[in-house]
Formats: structure tokens, sequence, C-alpha cells
């Protein structure tokens, strides 16, 4: 009996001691794993890595981590304007399967899946900039988006200027857009022309004002967009990637 309980003891102790030696091995991993994602992607601030699944260094031991999740509180993504980029807020990516380098100089996820937040005051940069002329004498410009209730965007243009070199206008007028993912481009699109009183506009012309597309490209590890819909902060992104890159 004494054996025995010594020897469980034993089991005991050393099963603790490797729950320890686990636990401190994963801390430093993710501490790497992130450090070594903020270089590649060149943020601006750490991200958050935790690596999911116990025991860690059984893991480790298959050279393939089960789960992965990482969180990047702030991205420039590129938008295919040569130097202009978009900010994504909150990226939180889960990575399944994730494989590694016997150096762990590389790691690929053979599966990621995640959602971010694109503010309203963000997406607002990728609207024409400044006025557009939709009649002689009068031009329009996007104003503000905001959440325009059942996933839709309110869209607010100004419109302004002189009619016929006599009348004057200066009118604020909304519209209720779709927001969708079109050929890797968030693409918003009214779903009715807003009406200006007194005014004829063509529907072509009102168009280049309320609808655009914003390419967001160059992803962390080469994730994609998925889908897009119209929240109150702000549109909210899925996306969504195969072989994705966290190192390497």
């Amino acid at each position: 009996m004494r054996a025995l309980r010594i020897l469980l003891i034993l089991v005991v102790v050393l099963g603790g001691l490797f729950v320890i030696v686990d636990r401190v091995a994963v801390h430093f991993a993710q501490g790497q794993a992130a450090d070594k994602l903020k270089a590649n992607e060149n943020l601006a601030s750490t991200p958050d890595v935790n690596i999911k699944g116990f025991p860690f260094l059984t893991q480790v031991a298959g050279g393939s981590l089960d789960d992965v999740e990482v969180g990047i509180k702030s991205y420039d993504a590129a938008t295919g304007d040569a130097g202009k980029t978009i900010r994504i807020d909150d990226l939180k990516a889960d990575m399944k399967g994730v494989s590694f380098s016997g150096h762990y100089s590389s790691a690929t996820a053979s599966s990621a899946t995640g959602t971010a937040t694109i503010s309203y005051d963000e997406l607002l940069k990728t609207a024409k900039p400044e006025p557009t002329e939709v009649l002689p004498g009068v031009d329009a410009q996007v104003v503000s988006l905001a959440d325009g209730g059942n996933g839709k965007i309110k869209v607010t243009a100004k419109v302004s200027g002189t009619v016929a070199g006599a009348i004057p206008v200066n009118r604020t007028v909304s519209v209720l857009s779709t927001v969708s993912v079109v050929n890797d481009k968030v693409e918003v699109h009214a779903d009715s022309l807003p009406a200006v009183a007194g005014l004829s506009l063509a529907e072509d012309r009102v168009r280049t004002i309320t609808d655009f597309q914003q390419a967001i490209d160059r992803l962390p590890g080469g994730i994609k967009l998925d889908k897009v819909e119209a929240a109150q902060d702000g549109v909210r992104i899925t996306v969504r990637g195969s072989d994705v890159k966290l190192a390497g």
C-alpha cells in the first residue's frame, strides 16, 4: 500500500509538472507566433495568438496544431489604388490544421474563417471624394454612410449648385443601399434612386454618386472576402481561406 501511495503521488506530481511545462511552452509559442505575424504583416501592434487544445506538446510532436485563433486590432488593407489603404478593425480569424516547419520558420493553416469590421467613416473614404456634376451647374457628393436598418446602408448625399444659372439648389437626400461582395470587392448599390424635388436627374449620373465599390486586397495570410453585411457600427465582413500562411 505504501508503494502504491508513493506511485500515485509521483503520478500526480509528474502530471502537474507536465501541465506546467505544457502551459509554459504554449505561452512561449504564442508569443513567438505573434511576433512573427507582426513582422510578416508589418502590423503597428502585436496581434493576439491563442493556441487552443491540450496538450500542446503532443500537437507539436505531431507537427500540426488543431486550432489557432488570431486577433488583429487594426489592419490597413490595400485597396488596389497605389498608396491607398482602408482600415479594418477587430479582425478575428480561426485557423484549423496549422502545420509548421521543423525550425518553426513557416506555418500554414489548411483552412481559416474570420470576421472583421469596416467603420462607416472609413468606408465613406471610398465613395467619390469630390463633388460630381449631375446637371449643368449642379454637383452632388456623398457626405455620410450609416446603418439603415434591416441590413441596409443609409447613403446621404448633398446636392448643391444653380439650375439654369438662376435657381439655387441646396438639398440633402438619402437612399437605402444593399451591400454585398462582388468580385472580391465590397459593393454598395442603391435599391432605388433618391428623389430631388424640382430636378430631373439621369439615373446613370446619380448612380455615379450613390453606388461604389471598394477592393480589399492582401489580407493577412491570403484570406479573402466571403460575405459582408451592414451593422450598427459599420459593415461586418466575413473572410475565408485555405492554405493560409501565418508565417514564412
